[in-house]
């Protein structure tokens, strides 16, 4: 079949195969390119491998170090008629260069906050990966299930505290407008933190290291972004806000758990990019497109496996990490330099729909989101035809 991208809203409703391995194919070639460091991971455990910031770390692990990855994620599969998530293409494309690499990756596609999930990673682990030295947590999930309760928990993104009113790059109708979201009442609140904070790391952590799979000095990550004025309104400063402190709650917690096999757990900040998740938030289309505009001036924007890759190599294995009042890793220093937000707050405050192109790179930021789905990458032919079919390496 053609695929061309169908486009509703914020999502793209199907993917397109040679493109997502084009561009997972280009992250493998940036890492192969880096120079890192041989006190590198040697056993992964990736959670949310199949997309973005995720992927990147997995990516860097296995072509940067060498490494065994075990990939989780919760993807569709493709059929005959329906093209698969871009997550699934990405983790095809993704296996098929470790095989040819011959560097060991296995999968398990299914629900990561599950009982069933984890016990079937520490089975892989024990029969074939050694003890794992890195854990990435990178999930991003609407909802999630309460292994023990089965309680279904929902995220939303909510201000806290008041309404906001803020300005807004309408992706659908490519115009600038206002956008506004009423305050999350308490149970919003703890919705989102029950989703999106620590609990499910912190029990992946304990299921690891009761199933004596940990390796001693074993480190372990989890994503979050921080940001600065202009979207702490509806991001740092709201139900996402409380969600990712529970995540510096649930590190402290696992470097505790782990302090008898020297383990090291951090929450690390990095850049806004665009992602499947980010491109669902109010004003971050306006915001990550003004921001783009700024740093690709610099010459110091980085997109998700340039900031992995030096997050291997400047934090998680460097000898002088940045590490902030929180214990946090700090990879986000580019974007939140002073005359970086400046800059951006002043594209923020005088940008309209007419001068959405001259000020921003909004061109920029779609050919991202495009590029999630495999579509606008370099050197495919998108008027081909192509099988939608694609086969990984599932465990489960």
């Amino acid at each position: 079949m053609v695929i061309k991208p169908k486009i509703r809203g914020f999502i793209c409703t199907n993917a397109h195969p040679v493109g997502c391995e084009a561009h997972v194919n280009e992250q493998i070639s940036y890492v192969k390119a880096q120079t890192f460091t041989q006190d590198g991971p040697k056993n992964v455990l990736v959670i949310g491998s199949s997309t973005g910031y995720g992927l990147a770390s997995r990516i860097t692990a296995a072509f940067g170090h060498n490494a065994k990855t075990l990939g989780i994620f919760f993807e569709k599969p493709p059929t005959e008629k329906k093209t698969a998530s871009a997550g699934w293409y990405n983790t095809a494309a993704f296996q098929k260069a470790a095989d040819e690499a011959g560097v060991y990756a296995k999968n398990i596609n299914g629900d990561a906050f599950s009982h069933e999930v984890k016990a079937q990673a520490i089975e892989a682990i024990k029969a074939d990966m050694g003890k794992i030295d890195l854990v990435v947590y990178s999930l991003a999930s609407p909802r999630r299930t309460d292994p023990d309760t089965g309680e279904v928990y929902s995220s939303t993104l909510k201000p806290i505290g008041q309404s906001v009113t803020t300005k807004n790059l309408n992706t659908s109708k490519r115009v600038i407008d206002e956008v506004s979201v009423e305050a999350a009442n308490e149970a919003e609140i703890q919705g989102t933190i029950d989703v999106m904070g620590g609990a499910d790391w912190e029990l992946w952590m304990n299921a690891l290291k009761d199933a004596d799979v940990l390796a001693d000095g074993v480190k372990t990550v989890a994503y979050t972004y921080i940001g600065k004025e202009l979207t702490w309104p509806i991001y740092g400063k709201a139900t996402i806000g409380k969600a990712k402190e529970d995540l510096d709650r649930a590190a402290n917690a696992i470097n505790q758990a782990t302090a008898a096999l020297n383990g090291q757990a951090r929450v690390t900040s990095l850049n806004a990019v665009v992602t499947q998740a980010s491109s669902a938030i109010p004003i971050m289309p306006l915001y990550i497109s003004a921001m783009f505009k700024v740093m690709k001036a610099d010459g110091t924007y980085e997109g998700c496996i340039e900031q992995i890759a030096n997050l291997f190599i400047e934090n998680i294995y460097g000898d002088s990490p940045r590490i902030d009042e929180q214990g946090r890793f700090r990879q986000n220093y580019k974007e939140l330099e002073d005359s970086v937000q400046q800059r951006v707050t002043e594209i923020w405050n005088t940008v309209d729909t007419d001068t959405i192109d001259e000020l921003t790179d909004y061109v920029g930021y779609h050919r991202e989101f495009l590029k999630l789905f495999g579509f606008d990458v370099d050197g495919v032919d998108y008027d081909a035809d192509v099988t939608p079919l694609a086969e990984i390496n599932n465990l489960l």
